[in-house]
This record gives C-alpha cells, sequence and structure tokens, in this order.
C-alpha cells in the first residue's frame, strides 16, 4: 500500500488548457484555464458539492500548476477547505516536447530537458505516500499523474480521464484499486 488511507478517495483532472485543446503536450508549462476549462471546473464543483455528505472531500491535495490550482479554487470555496499544494502532483516536464503535438509523445523515453520515466514515477509514489489528511481526500492533478496512480494501485486498463472529470477511486480485496468516473445521474 503506497497511500497514507484506505478509503476511498477523488482525482479531478484539471480543466481544459489551450494545449488541451489544441492536443498539445503541456507538462510543465504553468498554463491557465480556457473559459471552458473554467466552467469544467465550476461544474466539478457542483459535482462534489452535491456528494452525500460522507463521501465529499475533507482534504484537497493539488498540483501546484495553474491549471490544477485554478480548477481546485472553485471546489475548495463550495466546500469551505484550504487547497494543499504538493510539488509532487505536478505533471511530468518533457523537457523539449512540451508545446508538440500529443501523438508524437514516447513515455518510455526521455526528452532533453525533461523528467525520465522512472524518476516520475518515483516522485509520483512519493508525493502519494505523503499525502494525508481527513479522508475522503480530493487530488487535484493531471493525465498524466492519473496514469502513474493507476500503475501504481490500479486495476483493469488505464482510461485517460477528460478535463475537469471527477472520478472514485476505491480499495477492492484483492489489494488493487479501481477508479469510476462520477457521473451527474449517480449523485
Amino acid at each position: 500500500m503506497i497511500l497514507p488511507f484506505d478509503a476511498p478517495f477523488l482525482f479531478l483532472r484539471h480543466g481544459e488548457t489551450a494545449a488541451n485543446a489544441a492536443d498539445l503536450i503541456a507538462g510543465a508549462m504553468d498554463l491557465p484555464l480556457t473559459p471552458t476549462g473554467r466552467a469544467q471546473a465550476r461544474a466539478a464543483a457542483q459535482t462534489l458539492a452535491a456528494l452525500p455528505a460522507a463521501e465529499r472531500p475533507a482534504t484537497i491535495w493539488c498540483s501546484p500548476l495553474a491549471r490544477a490550482r485554478e480548477t481546485a479554487a472553485p471546489v475548495a470555496a463550495r466546500l469551505g477547505l484550504p487547497v494543499r499544494l504538493h510539488a509532487g502532483l505536478s505533471e511530468r516536464n518533457w523537457g523539449i516536447w512540451e508545446g508538440a503535438p500529443r501523438a508524437t509523445l514516447r513515455r518510455d523515453e526521455t526528452p532533453a530537458g525533461g523528467e525520465g520515466p522512472l524518476d516520475f514515477r518515483a516522485r509520483i509514489r512519493a508525493a502519494l505516500v505523503g499525502l494525508d489528511g481527513r479522508t475522503p481526500v480530493l487530488i487535484v492533478a493531471h493525465s498524466g499523474v492519473a496514469r502513474e496512480l493507476h500503475a501504481l494501485i490500479g486495476a483493469g486498463a488505464f482510461r485517460r480521464p477528460l478535463n475537469g472529470e471527477v472520478s472514485r477511486w476505491s480499495p477492492a480485496p484483492d489489494g488493487r484499486w479501481h477508479e469510476r468516473p462520477l457521473a451527474d445521474t449517480e449523485l
């Protein structure tokens, strides 16, 4: 177990940025949300606030990149919670590949000036171990963080979360965790 808690937790991928809209690699670039991204953040806040009280986030952990902070802000305001920033939850630094089309991404390689896959996985693992606070925990981060989270604890095939999508992660008897997106009809 690499998580400091064994209760279900929530994951929110940041809202849309211009790089997302253009299908470009953003990585460590500190990009703001687009108007669509801000609307996605507000919708995520509404979704989370509509959960039963026992399932709502009690602690918010967030990547320090602007797109994640801007996504967490309406959630924090709606729930009356502080946002705890954790540098370990930042997206992978893709070095010279940042700004290139996502189709050129090669996850198993280390681009010049970038972060290698093993270093990124180690950083995410260390970040997850360092999360504490009352549960349920909400992690606001990036698709790369979601991918590594899935590789470390998840079961089944990885599905890249949509911008602004909220997912619930729950432990299973086999020790793996299962991720399920929250849909408005489930609230």
